[in-house]
Protein backbone atom coordinates (compact mmCIF):
# COMPACT_ATOMS: atom_id res chain seq x y z
CA UNK A 1 0.00 0.00 0.00
CA UNK A 2 2.64 2.25 1.03
CA UNK A 3 4.07 1.72 -2.82
CA UNK A 4 0.88 2.91 -4.48
CA UNK A 5 -0.02 6.04 -2.41
CA UNK A 6 0.52 8.16 -5.30
CA UNK A 7 -1.90 6.00 -7.92
CA UNK A 8 -4.36 6.10 -5.39
CA UNK A 9 -3.72 9.87 -4.91
CA UNK A 10 -4.13 10.84 -8.58
CA UNK A 11 -7.26 8.72 -8.93
CA UNK A 12 -8.73 10.82 -5.62
CA UNK A 13 -7.39 14.14 -6.84
CA UNK A 14 -9.07 13.53 -10.38
CA UNK A 15 -12.54 12.26 -8.50
CA UNK A 16 -11.92 15.87 -6.79
CA UNK A 17 -11.48 17.52 -10.18
CA UNK A 18 -14.55 16.38 -11.88
CA UNK A 19 -16.99 16.95 -9.19
CA UNK A 20 -15.50 20.31 -8.08
CA UNK A 21 -15.02 21.23 -11.13
CA UNK A 22 -18.73 20.18 -13.15
CA UNK A 23 -20.71 21.29 -10.18
CA UNK A 24 -19.29 24.39 -8.81
CA UNK A 25 -22.10 26.98 -10.51
CA UNK A 26 -20.99 30.27 -12.36
CA UNK A 27 -21.00 33.96 -11.44
CA UNK A 28 -24.04 35.88 -12.89
CA UNK A 29 -23.01 37.43 -16.10
CA UNK A 30 -25.42 38.53 -19.27
CA UNK A 31 -25.15 35.96 -22.36
CA UNK A 32 -27.42 38.58 -24.98
CA UNK A 33 -28.20 42.16 -25.52
CA UNK A 34 -30.63 43.38 -27.86
CA UNK A 35 -30.22 45.88 -30.11
CA UNK A 36 -26.52 46.04 -30.21
CA UNK A 37 -26.34 49.40 -32.20
CA UNK A 38 -28.11 52.69 -31.81
CA UNK A 39 -27.78 56.54 -32.66
CA UNK A 40 -26.62 59.81 -30.34
CA UNK A 41 -29.53 61.61 -29.10
CA UNK A 42 -31.84 58.74 -29.03
CA UNK A 43 -33.54 56.69 -26.40
CA UNK A 44 -32.28 52.98 -26.19
CA UNK A 45 -34.31 49.78 -24.88
CA UNK A 46 -31.62 47.18 -24.43
CA UNK A 47 -33.17 43.86 -23.35
CA UNK A 48 -30.85 41.80 -21.48
CA UNK A 49 -30.59 37.95 -21.18
CA UNK A 50 -28.53 36.80 -18.44
CA UNK A 51 -27.11 34.14 -16.81
CA UNK A 52 -27.40 32.67 -13.38
CA UNK A 53 -28.41 36.20 -12.40
CA UNK A 54 -32.05 37.59 -9.85
CA UNK A 55 -33.14 40.62 -11.92
CA UNK A 56 -36.87 39.83 -10.47
CA UNK A 57 -36.05 38.61 -6.54
CA UNK A 58 -33.04 41.16 -6.55
CA UNK A 59 -33.16 44.66 -4.62
CA UNK A 60 -31.71 47.96 -5.61
CA UNK A 61 -30.78 47.40 -9.20
CA UNK A 62 -28.71 49.86 -10.72
CA UNK A 63 -26.84 50.21 -14.37
CA UNK A 64 -24.68 51.98 -16.49
CA UNK A 65 -23.31 52.24 -19.99
CA UNK A 66 -19.85 53.49 -19.42
CA UNK A 67 -17.59 55.15 -22.09
CA UNK A 68 -14.29 54.77 -20.56
CA UNK A 69 -13.23 55.56 -17.06
CA UNK A 70 -14.32 58.15 -16.63
CA UNK A 71 -18.08 58.84 -18.97
CA UNK A 72 -20.98 57.05 -17.89
CA UNK A 73 -24.79 56.56 -19.10
CA UNK A 74 -26.91 55.81 -16.08
CA UNK A 75 -30.31 53.67 -16.46
CA UNK A 76 -33.42 55.94 -16.32
CA UNK A 77 -35.70 53.39 -15.76
CA UNK A 78 -35.18 48.86 -15.56
CA UNK A 79 -38.41 46.71 -15.89
CA UNK A 80 -37.26 43.13 -14.63
CA UNK A 81 -39.24 40.64 -16.49
CA UNK A 82 -38.24 37.46 -14.84
CA UNK A 83 -34.81 36.00 -13.16
CA UNK A 84 -32.93 35.91 -15.85
CA UNK A 85 -34.69 38.43 -18.43
CA UNK A 86 -34.99 42.58 -18.41
CA UNK A 87 -35.09 45.74 -19.97
CA UNK A 88 -33.32 48.73 -19.45
CA UNK A 89 -33.94 52.36 -20.64
CA UNK A 90 -31.00 54.84 -21.62
CA UNK A 91 -30.64 58.24 -22.83
CA UNK A 92 -28.00 58.78 -25.19
CA UNK A 93 -26.53 61.96 -25.29
CA UNK A 94 -26.28 64.33 -28.24
CA UNK A 95 -22.60 64.24 -28.51
CA UNK A 96 -19.35 62.22 -27.07
CA UNK A 97 -16.49 63.60 -24.83
CA UNK A 98 -13.49 62.42 -27.67
CA UNK A 99 -15.68 63.12 -31.10
CA UNK A 100 -15.85 60.06 -32.17
CA UNK A 101 -18.18 58.56 -35.05
CA UNK A 102 -18.84 55.03 -33.67
CA UNK A 103 -19.01 54.72 -29.92
CA UNK A 104 -18.97 51.40 -28.54
CA UNK A 105 -20.52 51.38 -24.74
CA UNK A 106 -19.87 48.09 -22.11
CA UNK A 107 -22.99 47.81 -19.92
CA UNK A 108 -22.58 47.42 -16.38
CA UNK A 109 -25.76 45.72 -13.88
CA UNK A 110 -25.30 45.65 -10.59
CA UNK A 111 -27.62 44.57 -7.77
CA UNK A 112 -28.08 42.95 -4.56
CA UNK A 113 -27.87 39.47 -4.98
CA UNK A 114 -25.87 39.13 -7.74
CA UNK A 115 -23.23 41.71 -7.13
CA UNK A 116 -21.81 43.59 -10.55
CA UNK A 117 -21.78 42.23 -13.99
CA UNK A 118 -20.73 43.33 -17.61
CA UNK A 119 -20.84 42.87 -20.96
CA UNK A 120 -18.38 44.70 -23.20
CA UNK A 121 -19.25 46.39 -25.91
CA UNK A 122 -23.03 45.75 -25.61
CA UNK A 123 -23.98 48.88 -28.03
CA UNK A 124 -22.49 50.72 -30.32
CA UNK A 125 -23.60 54.02 -30.63
CA UNK A 126 -23.04 56.40 -34.23
CA UNK A 127 -23.35 60.22 -33.38
CA UNK A 128 -25.29 61.73 -35.95
CA UNK A 129 -24.30 64.85 -34.65
CA UNK A 130 -20.95 66.64 -35.26
CA UNK A 131 -21.20 68.51 -31.54
CA UNK A 132 -18.14 67.77 -29.06
CA UNK A 133 -18.64 68.13 -25.36
CA UNK A 134 -20.33 66.43 -22.09
CA UNK A 135 -23.81 67.51 -23.03
CA UNK A 136 -26.44 65.19 -21.66
CA UNK A 137 -26.72 62.63 -19.54
CA UNK A 138 -23.28 61.76 -18.67
CA UNK A 139 -21.87 61.28 -15.94
CA UNK A 140 -17.91 61.65 -14.48
CA UNK A 141 -17.78 58.41 -12.17
CA UNK A 142 -20.36 55.49 -11.38
CA UNK A 143 -22.78 56.06 -8.52
CA UNK A 144 -21.78 54.27 -4.82
CA UNK A 145 -19.77 50.76 -4.76
CA UNK A 146 -20.94 47.86 -6.72
CA UNK A 147 -22.35 45.22 -4.23
CA UNK A 148 -20.55 41.83 -4.00
CA UNK A 149 -21.15 37.94 -4.63
CA UNK A 150 -19.34 36.66 -2.01
CA UNK A 151 -20.64 32.90 -2.84
CA UNK A 152 -17.52 30.72 -4.41
CA UNK A 153 -18.56 30.23 -8.30
CA UNK A 154 -16.64 29.88 -10.63
CA UNK A 155 -15.76 33.28 -13.26
CA UNK A 156 -18.75 34.00 -15.73
CA UNK A 157 -16.86 34.72 -19.10
CA UNK A 158 -18.67 36.21 -21.89
CA UNK A 159 -17.08 34.30 -24.54
CA UNK A 160 -16.53 31.26 -22.64
CA UNK A 161 -20.07 30.65 -20.50
CA UNK A 162 -19.95 26.92 -19.25
CA UNK A 163 -16.98 26.16 -21.19
CA UNK A 164 -14.44 27.58 -19.43
CA UNK A 165 -14.52 24.11 -17.04
CA UNK A 166 -12.78 22.71 -19.80
CA UNK A 167 -9.49 24.65 -18.11
CA UNK A 168 -9.19 21.63 -16.00
CA UNK A 169 -9.10 18.97 -19.05
CA UNK A 170 -7.69 21.10 -22.18
CA UNK A 171 -5.23 23.09 -20.31
CA UNK A 172 -4.28 21.03 -17.49
CA UNK A 173 -3.40 18.18 -19.95
CA UNK A 174 -1.24 19.81 -21.94
CA UNK A 175 0.51 20.69 -18.59
CA UNK A 176 0.84 16.95 -17.89
CA UNK A 177 2.01 15.93 -21.00
CA UNK A 178 4.96 18.42 -21.40
CA UNK A 179 5.84 16.62 -18.14
CA UNK A 180 5.83 13.32 -19.85
CA UNK A 181 7.90 14.16 -22.89
CA UNK A 182 10.22 15.75 -20.24
CA UNK A 183 10.74 12.44 -18.35
CA UNK A 184 10.51 10.60 -21.87
CA UNK A 185 13.57 13.06 -22.96
CA UNK A 186 15.67 12.14 -19.99
CA UNK A 187 15.39 8.63 -19.59
CA UNK A 188 16.43 9.10 -23.80
CA UNK A 189 19.26 10.42 -22.82
CA UNK A 190 20.13 8.02 -20.54
CA UNK A 191 19.72 5.36 -22.44
CA UNK A 192 22.29 7.06 -25.29
CA UNK A 193 24.96 7.17 -21.71
CA UNK A 194 23.98 4.33 -20.36
CA UNK A 195 23.21 1.78 -22.97
CA UNK A 196 20.58 0.45 -20.04
CA UNK A 197 17.72 -1.00 -21.74
CA UNK A 198 15.36 -0.41 -18.91
CA UNK A 199 15.81 3.97 -20.21
CA UNK A 200 14.88 2.77 -22.89
CA UNK A 201 11.77 1.16 -22.09
CA UNK A 202 10.50 4.11 -19.78
CA UNK A 203 11.37 6.87 -22.33
CA UNK A 204 8.93 4.67 -24.87
CA UNK A 205 6.26 4.66 -21.96
CA UNK A 206 6.72 8.13 -21.02
CA UNK A 207 6.50 8.98 -24.81
CA UNK A 208 3.24 7.06 -25.53
CA UNK A 209 1.30 8.23 -22.73
CA UNK A 210 2.17 11.65 -23.54
CA UNK A 211 0.84 11.03 -27.00
CA UNK A 212 -2.47 9.77 -26.10
CA UNK A 213 -2.83 13.16 -23.65
CA UNK A 214 -1.46 15.19 -26.70
CA UNK A 215 -5.13 13.85 -28.78
CA UNK A 216 -6.61 14.13 -25.95
CA UNK A 217 -5.62 17.69 -25.77
CA UNK A 218 -6.53 18.15 -29.70
CA UNK A 219 -10.41 16.74 -29.12
CA UNK A 220 -11.06 18.81 -26.19
CA UNK A 221 -9.53 21.70 -28.08
CA UNK A 222 -11.60 21.28 -31.09
CA UNK A 223 -14.66 21.13 -28.69
CA UNK A 224 -13.93 24.12 -26.77
CA UNK A 225 -13.09 25.94 -30.80
CA UNK A 226 -16.86 24.59 -31.52
CA UNK A 227 -17.79 26.70 -29.18
CA UNK A 228 -15.98 29.77 -29.04
CA UNK A 229 -15.21 30.40 -32.74
CA UNK A 230 -17.78 28.16 -34.23
CA UNK A 231 -15.44 25.43 -35.67
CA UNK A 232 -13.79 22.41 -34.62
CA UNK A 233 -10.66 23.74 -36.69
CA UNK A 234 -8.60 27.31 -37.80
CA UNK A 235 -6.18 27.49 -40.08
CA UNK A 236 -4.74 29.70 -36.49
CA UNK A 237 -0.60 29.07 -36.23
CA UNK A 238 -0.85 27.76 -32.71
CA UNK A 239 -3.53 24.96 -33.94
CA UNK A 240 -1.20 24.26 -36.91
CA UNK A 241 2.12 24.18 -35.24
CA UNK A 242 0.69 21.80 -32.83
CA UNK A 243 -0.22 19.39 -35.01
CA UNK A 244 2.70 19.28 -36.58
CA UNK A 245 4.39 18.97 -33.37
CA UNK A 246 1.95 15.76 -32.76
CA UNK A 247 3.09 14.39 -35.86
CA UNK A 248 6.18 14.48 -35.65
CA UNK A 249 5.68 12.33 -32.06
CA UNK A 250 3.36 10.06 -33.61
CA UNK A 251 6.18 8.97 -36.33
CA UNK A 252 8.28 8.45 -33.25
CA UNK A 253 5.59 5.10 -32.63
CA UNK A 254 6.11 4.14 -36.06
CA UNK A 255 9.80 4.06 -35.80
CA UNK A 256 9.60 2.34 -32.40
CA UNK A 257 7.23 -0.69 -34.31
CA UNK A 258 9.92 -0.41 -37.77
CA UNK A 259 13.06 -2.30 -36.21
CA UNK A 260 13.39 -5.77 -34.50
CA UNK A 261 16.93 -5.24 -33.38
CA UNK A 262 16.63 -4.69 -29.89
CA UNK A 263 19.23 -2.30 -29.12
CA UNK A 264 19.86 -0.88 -32.65
CA UNK A 265 15.76 0.06 -32.26
CA UNK A 266 16.51 1.87 -29.19
CA UNK A 267 19.48 3.90 -30.14
CA UNK A 268 17.13 4.86 -32.79
CA UNK A 269 14.49 5.54 -31.02
CA UNK A 270 16.13 7.63 -28.18
CA UNK A 271 17.94 9.99 -31.03
CA UNK A 272 14.51 10.56 -32.48
CA UNK A 273 13.12 11.25 -28.99
CA UNK A 274 15.82 13.62 -28.33
CA UNK A 275 15.16 15.65 -31.88
CA UNK A 276 11.11 15.52 -31.53
CA UNK A 277 11.42 17.43 -28.04
CA UNK A 278 14.12 19.88 -29.47
CA UNK A 279 11.51 20.46 -32.56
CA UNK A 280 8.77 20.50 -29.86
CA UNK A 281 9.89 23.74 -28.41
CA UNK A 282 9.94 26.15 -32.02
CA UNK A 283 6.35 24.77 -32.85
CA UNK A 284 4.66 25.58 -29.83
CA UNK A 285 6.04 28.47 -27.91
CA UNK A 286 8.05 30.09 -30.50
CA UNK A 287 6.67 30.47 -33.80
CA UNK A 288 3.22 30.86 -32.20
CA UNK A 289 4.64 33.76 -30.51
CA UNK A 290 5.69 35.50 -33.90
CA UNK A 291 2.44 36.46 -35.10
CA UNK A 292 -1.36 36.42 -34.71
CA UNK A 293 -3.17 34.09 -33.20
CA UNK A 294 -6.61 33.64 -32.08
CA UNK A 295 -5.21 31.01 -29.44
CA UNK A 296 -4.77 32.59 -25.50
CA UNK A 297 -1.36 32.87 -24.53
CA UNK A 298 0.11 33.94 -28.70
CA UNK A 299 0.32 36.93 -30.83
CA UNK A 300 -0.92 39.41 -27.97
CA UNK A 301 -3.74 37.48 -27.06
CA UNK A 302 -3.14 36.44 -23.03
CA UNK A 303 -3.67 33.63 -21.16
CA UNK A 304 -4.31 32.30 -17.58
CA UNK A 305 -4.39 36.10 -16.15
CA UNK A 306 -7.30 37.65 -14.42
CA UNK A 307 -10.97 36.39 -14.76
CA UNK A 308 -9.34 33.72 -17.34
CA UNK A 309 -8.14 32.03 -13.96
CA UNK A 310 -9.47 33.28 -10.45
CA UNK A 311 -8.62 31.98 -7.11
CA UNK A 312 -11.85 29.71 -7.06
CA UNK A 313 -10.29 28.10 -11.01
CA UNK A 314 -6.96 27.74 -8.91
CA UNK A 315 -8.49 25.64 -6.75
CA UNK A 316 -9.21 22.57 -9.35
CA UNK A 317 -6.97 23.92 -12.20
CA UNK A 318 -3.69 22.79 -10.43
CA UNK A 319 -4.94 20.20 -8.82
CA UNK A 320 -5.90 19.11 -12.12
CA UNK A 321 -2.36 18.70 -13.21
CA UNK A 322 -0.94 16.87 -10.54
CA UNK A 323 -3.82 13.97 -10.88
CA UNK A 324 -3.51 13.77 -14.70
CA UNK A 325 0.45 13.60 -14.11
CA UNK A 326 -0.18 10.95 -11.67
CA UNK A 327 -2.49 9.12 -13.58
CA UNK A 328 0.16 9.46 -16.73
CA UNK A 329 2.65 7.98 -14.33
CA UNK A 330 0.70 5.27 -13.29
CA UNK A 331 -0.36 4.59 -17.13
CA UNK A 332 3.27 4.70 -17.62
CA UNK A 333 4.14 2.10 -15.07
CA UNK A 334 2.01 -0.52 -16.43
CA UNK A 335 3.67 0.45 -19.88
CA UNK A 336 6.68 -0.42 -18.70
CA UNK A 337 5.86 -3.79 -16.79
CA UNK A 338 4.08 -4.72 -19.94
CA UNK A 339 7.21 -3.73 -21.97
CA UNK A 340 9.88 -6.29 -19.50
CA UNK A 341 7.28 -9.13 -19.89
CA UNK A 342 6.89 -9.31 -23.78
CA UNK A 343 11.11 -8.72 -23.68
CA UNK A 344 11.41 -11.39 -21.20
CA UNK A 345 9.13 -13.85 -23.26
CA UNK A 346 10.93 -13.20 -26.64
CA UNK A 347 13.86 -13.52 -24.82
CA UNK A 348 12.36 -17.46 -23.88
CA UNK A 349 11.13 -18.08 -27.27
CA UNK A 350 14.60 -17.16 -28.83
CA UNK A 351 16.20 -19.40 -26.22
CA UNK A 352 14.06 -22.56 -27.06
CA UNK A 353 14.36 -21.58 -30.55
CA UNK A 354 18.06 -21.54 -30.05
Amino acid sequence: MKGKWWKFSGAVIMIYVILMGMLTPLKPGITATSPSSSKSGSEVEITVKGYNTHFKSAGDHRAWLKLDSVHTIPVSMIETLSETDAKLFFDIPDAFPDGSRMNPLTLIMDNEMDGAFVQPNALFVTVSDSLNGDAGPWKKELAGQFHQNDAFMFPFRNILNETIRNTFFHVAIWFAMFLLLMAGLYHAVMYLKTQKIEHDFQSSAFNRIAIMYGILGLMTGSVWAKFTWNAFWTPDVKLNMTAVALLIYLAYLVLRGAGQDTDRRAKISASYSIFAFLALIPLVFVIPRMTDSLHPGNGGNPALGGEDLDHTLRLVFYPAIVGLTLLGLWMTNLLIRYEKLKDYFLSQNKNEQG
